[in-house]
């Protein structure tokens, strides 16, 4: 590498003095790669420039002689053999002082950014016709008025685009929502500089560096280093003059491809800008470092039937023509359907362009293209001397050469890029021939660039054709194709920007136009924020005795209901009383009589048929929890008969996020639910399960789009429940009522409401099983206690005692509620700690809270007690105390059989079983997260061991087993000679 003024031959710039910026942390950051598409045949390496400042803090070895004044000559520029190692020392110093002021400069306020940026803006406006006239006398491309018009462009549009934007700290921010987003810098940007675009490239990577408070050492192409260096020049003398640390813009001096090469490999260059040639972009994605690469553009312009043949031509003559079409997004090739082909072509002619015979395009192909590559003689000259090269001549004023062409392909010429007023033409026979011949030629050499469309803007079809069709970043519509894709000219939406990412349809890492926003880190800051809760529940719940006949009153107005309810309640006439209640209102009445125990997809379509028939406007079910289940399937069925169980029976983590929703139920029928068990709850719940019977996969439904819309409790209905129903549907609400309370969903919305059913349960339970119907004021709060406990865990859900009840009941044929009765008090034990191996993770529970919780009960019911533990062991004696009250054993043992062949059959399904429970939908709320292994360990714990010998024995801590669940689960199990897993 060798400098104005110096001879860097020697290795003197290595042992010449450095003082630099005192040593800081260093960020590690990340970084990105832009480029066109050319091949340069005299100097295929791209180019790399280096200049560094004369200043104290960078080696005398290194500074220019009056670097204001210094011009290089072209000469000097092409000719110079540097010495390699002398110019990779001195460009490692340059970057290393680019780096050093890099960290200061991230120091810098929003306002002082902002001044830096206007000023080097400002000053780069002010040298556009300078630079335009250095750029085309130092490359011979182009032309000089439009390089204008570029260098104009992207000082000026650039500046008025991104002049407000933020950069620099705080960038966005929402109290409310916790959210705040901070911009740091990336470091040191390696900018890669084309010959098609020397100055104005220039001018924007430097801008957008400044913008973004990165520093940036660029390396120009061999053939544009002159007007590269003047340009980065004046960008940096404006910006050091308005307070930019010095040595923020450097660039090599002298092109190589060593150089290039080394500048983005440097382990302190920590993002890479690359606008040039594939190979260049090439080298720069495989450098190691971030980078953004702008890939080939072989921009098709299609014209169709519909479109505004003279405003079409004109507008890709004005993009094909700009600055002799150097431009990568320009026009390559149109396509032209048949209908209007003849006119475009008189349009074509009349506006100055040149249909070249047969033999000319295809002299002018094989110019064009040197062994498959675009030849670098023909970019950026115009089309006379074109056709002079291409050896027959035109009129002086022809603008634009056209060569009619067929194929796409490396065997047709005419398809490949062209960065030169030569265009190609298709004939396509109809609008699909052209979206084949236009994809065609995006696949063939400019995938995710861009492409273009004239049609009539009326013409929606054909433009939702053609963006279906094309894999394009820039979809461009009745806009020149230069102007259109670098933005905010045809269209003030799309950002202006002079590197266009291709998307990974072009192999780039963008697919927007670059912009300040892909040049920082943008640190996220997020608050803990506790998401908004909940209490949902029927619009409407009446209660007390006596109730159902006034409620009914308010259903009047309706015309038809459709009655749910199984056999026993049928037999037993409560339908009819309900009916009798319903005909006075005006209401006909349909009863549907066949519930199962557990309802079945089959019952359920069975039903429907009734269903849709009768076209209700009301659904009542009048039960206990099967009706209830049944009916809310029914009632979504019949408004969404599109329904998949599957979808809408998925696991989710949080309801409000769920990935299958259930839509809004009640537009076409009203949903009543009427308990007649005191228990599940379901008339108040938005849950439901249905049991496909060809496959036995149950299907558990959460959705509060099933809440029914009107709850009747009437007590009257409850008072002939058999006693071990009355026991186990009212253990099952205490099971609802501790599960919620101690949820991680609980809030004070619904912990008042566990708290109360609890204490209801524990006064009234034992007096509602002994007296039955004798004691109506125990069975009446007994019923209200099973509402109470089911909008609580309606809201906050429940826990790992219901995840293995389920499969316990399912497995071994126990019922719901007694299967609840038999492991909650193993739960407690569990749940109960202030050091869970795994908390659950919910933003409002920050701490674990369930021994707290699991004594605040205890206090509640005046268990007595003075520490935390001794309470929850006083609970669990009361919950036990209760259980033995209500007739349920102590273990599963004394309720699935003693004999020692059940019990091996019960241990080979605990596995599985707690694998079900793991996956189970109440598992999610527990407060401690489970291991599988746990969960077993519970379950074998229940079989035959009392819970209170376990605390007795072990203490309350419960202590996972040592033992993973992984490869045992893996095992088939082995059954005993006539049993076996159903």
């Amino acid at each position: 590498m060798q400098l104005t003024g110096r001879s860097l031959a020697s290795a003197r710039c290595a042992a010449s003095a450095r003082v630099f910026a005192p040593p800081r942390f260093v960020r590690l950051r990340a970084g990105r790669v832009t480029a066109e598409y050319i091949v340069d045949t005299k100097n295929p390496a791209p180019a790399v420039a280096g200049d560094v400042m004369k200043e104290a803090t960078i080696p005398k070895s290194l500074q220019l002689n009056q670097l204001a004044g210094a011009k290089s000559e072209p000469a000097a520029v092409a000719d110079a053999k540097p010495d390699t190692l002398a110019d990779l020392q001195c460009l490692k110093e340059l970057i290393t002082t680019a780096s050093a002021a890099q960290r200061l400069y991230e120091e810098f306020s929003q306002a002082d950014v902002d001044h830096i940026f206007k000023a080097a803006a400002a000053a780069a406006s002010a040298a556009r016709i300078d630079l335009a006239v250095m750029a085309v006398e130092e490359t011979k491309m182009g032309l000089m008025e439009d390089k204008v018009i570029k260098n104009h462009f992207a000082s000026e549009y650039i500046y008025n685009k991104y002049k407000d934007v933020k950069t620099c700290g705080v960038i966005e921010e929402n109290e409310l929502d916790g959210i705040k987003k901070v911009a740091e810098p990336i470091g040191v940007i390696a900018g890669i500089v084309p010959t098609t675009n020397p100055t104005s490239t220039v001018i924007f990577k430097c801008l957008l560096a400044l913008k973004t408070r990165n520093a940036i050492v660029l390396s120009p192409h061999v053939r544009a280093a002159k007007c590269s260096i003047e340009a980065a020049r004046i960008v940096r003398q404006a910006a050091e003059a308005a307070g930019a640390p010095k040595g923020l813009i450097q660039w090599i001096e002298k092109p190589s491809l060593a150089l290039a090469t080394a500048l983005m490999k440097d382990p302190q260059i920590n993002l890479i800008l690359a606008t040039g040639g594939p190979g260049m972009v090439k080298a720069a994605y495989e450098s190691g470092h971030p980078s953004i690469g702008v890939g080939a553009g072989n921009t098709p312009a299609v014209i169709d039937a519909s479109a505004d043949i003279p405003m079409a031509v004109s507008s890709i003559l004005i993009s094909k023509t700009f600055d002799n079409g150097v431009i990568c997004a320009s026009e390559q090739n149109m396509v032209v359907e048949a209908a209007v082909y003849d006119e475009v072509v008189r349009e074509l002619k009349l506006r100055g362009a040149y249909f070249m015979s047969r033999e000319e395009t295809k002299r002018a192909g094989e110019i064009i293209l040197k062994d498959g590559r675009l030849n670098a003689d023909v970019v950026g000259q115009k089309a006379t001397a074109l056709a002079r090269m291409f050896g027959f001549e035109v009129p002086a004023a022809t603008k634009v050469l056209v060569g009619e062409a067929s194929l796409v392909g490396k065997s047709e010429p005419m398809s490949y890029e062209k960065l030169c007023p030569v265009l190609g033409m298709y004939k396509a026979a109809d609008w699909a021939d052209a979206i084949q011949k236009a994809r065609a030629l995006v696949m063939f050499g400019g995938h995710g660039h861009t492409s273009c469309l004239y049609t009539s803007p009326q013409n929606k079809q054909h433009i939702q054709d053609f963006q279906q069709a094309m894999e394009t970043v820039r979809i461009l519509i009745n806009s020149p194709a230069s102007q259109g894709a670098i933005g905010d000219l045809y269209n003030f939406h799309l950002d202006p920007s002079l590197t266009l990412g291709c998307g990974s349809w072009g192999s780039t890492s963008v697919s927007a136009n670059v912009g300040p926003q892909h040049l920082i880190n943008i640190k996220t800051v997020a608050m803990r924020m506790e998401n908004m809760l909940w209490f949902k529940a029927p619009p409407k719940i009446y209660f007390k005795r006596g109730s159902l006949d006034l409620a009914l009153r308010e259903l009047a107005g309706h015309k038809r209901a459709f009655i749910v309810t199984d056999p026993p309640l049928f037999e037993l006439g409560i339908t009819t009383q309900l009916i009798n209640k319903l005909t006075p209102l005006g209401i006909q009445t349909k009863t549907f009589s066949n519930v199962e125990p557990d309802p079945t997809l089959g019952m359920v379509q069975r039903a429907m048929e009734e269903l849709r028939s009768f076209k209700p406007d009301l659904i009542i079910a009048i039960g206990g929890g099967s009706p209830m289940d049944a009916a809310k399937l029914m009632w979504l069925m019949y408004e969404h008969p599109e329904t998949k169980f599957e979808e809408v029976a998925a696991r989710f983590m949080d309801i409000r996020k769920r990935i299958n929703t259930i839509p809004e139920l009640g537009k076409l029928a009203k949903f009543v639910a009427i308990p007649t068990t005191s228990g599940t709850g379901s008339e108040v719940t938005p849950f439901a399960v249905v049991t496909d019977e060809k496959t036995g996969i149950k299907y558990p439904l959460a959705d509060y789009a099933l809440v029914p819309n009107m709850a009747i409790c009437d007590a009257n209905l409850v008072d002939s429940m058999p006693t071990r129903l009355t026991a186990y549907g009212g253990l099952d609400s205490m099971v609802h009522a501790m599960e919620s309370y101690v949820s991680v969903c609980a809030t004070d919305y619904t912990k008042g409401l566990s708290l109360q059913a609890i204490r209801m349960v524990f006064d009234y339970l034992p007096r509602s099983v002994k007296n039955g119907a004798k004691d109506p004021i125990a069975r009446e709060k007994m019923h209200n206690a099973a509402t109470i406990a089911g909008m609580a865990f309606a809201n906050a859900f429940l826990g790992v005692c219901h995840s293995m009840a389920h499969k316990l009941g399912a497995t071994h044929h126990i019922a719901h509620g007694l299967a609840n009765a038999l492991l909650i008090s193993h739960v407690i034990r569990y749940n109960a700690s202030d050091k869970p191996f795994k908390q659950t993770c919910f933003p409002q529970y920050a701490v674990p809270k369930s021994l707290d919780r699991y004594a605040e009960i205890a206090d509640a019911l005046v268990l007595g007690g003075n520490t935390r533990e001794e309470k929850v062991v006083k609970l669990i004696e009361a919950v036990e105390r209760l259980k033995a009250e209500v007739g349920v054993p102590l273990t599963i043992k004394e309720v699935v059989g003693q004999a020692p062949e059940v019990e091996l059959l019960y241990m080979s399904t605990t596995l599985d079983m707690s694998y079900q429970a793991f996956d189970d939908q109440c598992t999610g709320a527990n407060p401690r997260y489970p291991l599988v292994k746990d969960l077993r360990k519970m379950l074998e714990d229940a079989w035959d061991t009392p819970i209170l010998s376990i605390v007795e024995e072990e203490g309350l801590e419960f202590v996972s087993p040592a033992s993973s669940c992984l490869k045992s689960r893996l095992a088939k199990p082995q059954f005993p000679a006539g049993l076996g897993a159903s």
